[in-house]
Parts: C-alpha cells; sequence; structure tokens
C-alpha cells in the first residue's frame, strides 16, 4: 500500500511548498507543472522522477489518485523542470511494476517497503 493520503495531504499544505523551491534543481527530483482538471488553476508539485528511454518515469508514492496524477492523465500533458530545464511530456500512462528495478536501488528498496507498485511514465514531446 503507498504511503497515506493523510501525509500526502500534510505535505501539500507543508513540506511541498518548501521543497518545491528546490526539488526542479535535485537530482531524481522534478516539479510537475500541471493545470487542475476542475479549476484550470496551474499547480506545481514537487516529485521523484526519473530518466527511463526517451521519457520520464515518476515514483507514484502516494498511489494513483492523487492530483497531479490525475490532473495529467486528463490534460494528457504536462511539463517538468528537472536540474532547471523544463521538458514538455506527453502520453502519460499509469503502469505497474511490483519489482521497481527501474528505479535506483535505495529508491527501488524504499518503493517496494511502502507497496508504491505504480508508476506514471511519460514521453519526452518531439515536435
Amino acid at each position: 500500500m503507498p504511503l497515506p493520503r493523510s501525509l500526502a495531504r500534510a505535505n501539500r499544505v507543508g513540506l511541498n511548498r518548501v521543497t518545491a523551491l528546490v526539488a526542479g534543481h535535485l537530482p531524481g527530483y522534478a516539479l510537475v507543472h500541471h493545470y487542475g482538471r476542475r479549476s484550470g488553476c496551474r499547480y506545481r508539485t514537487p516529485v521523484n522522477v526519473f530518466r527511463i528511454g526517451n521519457g520520464y518515469r515518476f515514483a507514484l508514492t502516494y498511489g494513483t489518485d492523487s492530483d497531479w496524477v490525475r490532473n495529467v492523465l486528463a490534460a494528457g500533458e504536462c511539463d517538468i523542470t528537472v536540474k532547471g530545464t523544463t521538458i514538455h511530456l506527453v502520453d502519460p500512462r499509469v503502469e505497474v511494476d511490483r519489482s521497481a528495478r527501474w528505479a535506483p536501488r535505495p529508491i527501488g528498496l524504499v518503493l517496494r517497503r511502502i507497496g508504491a507498485d505504480h508508476y506514471l511514465q511519460c514521453r519526452i514531446d518531439t515536435s
């Protein structure tokens, strides 16, 4: 089972505001820029992300019901800031991998331990 929703809500109010200041510059982290499905407001959410092939893979430590995940899936696209560079991503899809072998070893161990077996895969927009 991924991390509890109550922790996600607490992070959104507190820790995410601090993390957002540096997440777009740290290895293994990014800021996802997305629009609310109903509000249309622009949001930025700090996340764990890893470059995989021609795209990026996001560890869904709070599961697939996180607002940012639902927003990205509904829009079919998002922007991320990674190491200070903004990249446009398309074709988001949720996939399952219980082994988490795609993640660096320490991260994979944590993902397996907390049962976060879903991830969001997006492709870099080359158009």
